[in-house]
Parts: C-alpha cells; structure tokens; sequence
C-alpha cells in the first residue's frame, strides 16, 4: 500500500441481516462490497482501498464497526464526504464519523478490544420482525444456569474448541475480560418480546464463530445439555470436546472496537 499517502479512520453501523457478512464474496451481497461500490461510484477517477477492523460473519450487524480508508489524494471535506457517502449508501449501512490517522496507525494490530452483544429469548416465539435482532429458543431454558456459564469464559483460556475452523498457527489462548448475561436493555422495539437477554462479551480479539459456540454453548447448558464441568473442562489445553452448536448470526451485535491510543 506504499502508493497511498492518505489515511482515514471511519466509523459506521449496519444491520447485517440481508448480507453475507463483511468480507467481499462472489455473487453475494457484503459489507465490504457495498462500500467498494457506492466509493467507486461517486470517486471513480480515485484509486482506493477499504480494510476493515474485523470481519463479521453473514446476518451479524453492528453499531461500532470500523474501517481504514486509503487514498492516493486526500479528502478536501470529510463532514461533505460522510453527508455524500451517507445519500448513497442503503438505508441499513451508515457511516458515523471520519478521521484523519498517519501511516503509523494499522486497524488490524491497534485494535485493542471488542465488545459483542449476544440477543436472544426464549419460552415462546417471537413477532416475525424480532428476527434480524433477537434469536429465539422456543425451549424453555435454565437463565440461571446459563449465567454462571457465562462466568466461567472470564480470562484466560484455551478457546480451541470454540472456534469451526482452527488454523496450524492460530492463537488458541486468548483473555476475555468479561462475559455475562444480562436482561436487554439496549435494543427495544413495540414487537419485541416482554423480556429478552443479551450477552455481553468483552476482549481483546475473537476467532471465526468463537462467539456464537459460546453462546451455543450456553443454550446447551440452558437446555441441560451440557454441565458446567464440561464447560470447565473444554476451556483447558488439549481439550478434545466437540460442540454441536453455533448460535444464529442474526443474534450478534458488534457493540463497540476500541483502538490504541
């Protein structure tokens, strides 16, 4: 990218229930790919890059995300470039806030921590426009069990177990500084259900699914399906627990991206 000498850190939020997540795919509707395609249309003479903070997987949204913007030429009004992107982006895609960062500033290695907010209800089931927001169980589950689940992901672990697609050099060990269940309090919508969930997950960085195995997880606990012992023991080096279950992505929310600095 040595050809680019201008930077720029924006914000947006989205609502990731009709795209294929952030990553550009053949033939499928992205994150990533509709910004490369409103930015080609309105600046086609301007070459550029997009590299975002993260990738999220198909249906999960976020009011934080993040991406890094490279351009040969600078903006001249980044307050005009956010109103222009703005007008041409979908309804469900908006960007926040743009800034200016030098070439020391790197999305992927300064991201500092990531919060994750898991939605969900159970018992019975939800008006049908609940569904881009709140994944729904229709079981009863054990909220209280669950809870102290949750508990157990807090610090350091070796997450092997919970990830689809683990790599020879993937950094298995990783610190959670916090993981909890909490009432929703967050999202509220007239066909919402009376009362909804949401875990909460706070850490420096997460692998592909680890999340939504946590939350699948937990559901098997809910459901009695699994102990907290097997949570306990999964979580040690060398586990070999296979889990059965990712929880929907319609339910994640990526909450807020920290960066150094």
């Amino acid at each position: 990218m040595s050809h680019f000498h201008n930077y720029y850190l924006i914000r947006l939020e989205y609502l990731g229930f009709r795209y294929s997540g952030w990553q550009i795919q053949p033939k499928q509707r992205t994150i990533a790919g509709m910004l490369d395609k409103t930015f080609t249309f309105l600046y086609s003479s301007k070459k550029f890059k997009i590299l975002g903070a993260g990738r999220t997987d198909a249906k999960v949204s976020a009011l934080d995300a993040a991406f890094e913007l490279f351009l040969e030429e600078p903006l001249e009004e980044l307050d005009t470039f956010l109103i222009d992107f703005n007008k041409n982006l979908p309804a469900d895609i908006r960007l926040r806030s743009i800034e200016a960062v030098n070439s020391d500033f790197n999305i992927i290695k300064d991201s500092k921590s990531k919060e994750y907010h898991y939605f969900f209800s159970f018992g019975k089931k939800n008006h049908p426009f609940s569904a881009p927001f709140i994944t729904n169980y229709i079981d009863q589950l054990n909220l209280e069990m669950m809870k102290e689940g949750a508990a157990l992901f807090q610090g350091t672990h070796d997450f092997s177990v919970f990830t689809a697609a683990l790599k020879p050099n993937a950094k298995r060990i990783r610190s959670i500084e916090s993981c909890c269940i909490e009432k929703n309090s967050l999202l509220k919508a007239n066909f919402f259900p009376e009362e909804s969930y949401v875990l909460k997950i706070y850490g420096e960085g997460f692998m592909r699914y680890q999340i939504r195995m946590i939350m699948g997880a937990l559901v098997q606990i809910g459901k009695n399906e699994l102990s907290l012992e097997q949570i306990m023991d999964s979580l040690k080096p060398g586990s070999d627990m296979k889990l059965t279950t990712i929880a929907p992505g319609s339910g994640l929310l990526l909450n807020q991206v920290n960066f150094n600095g």
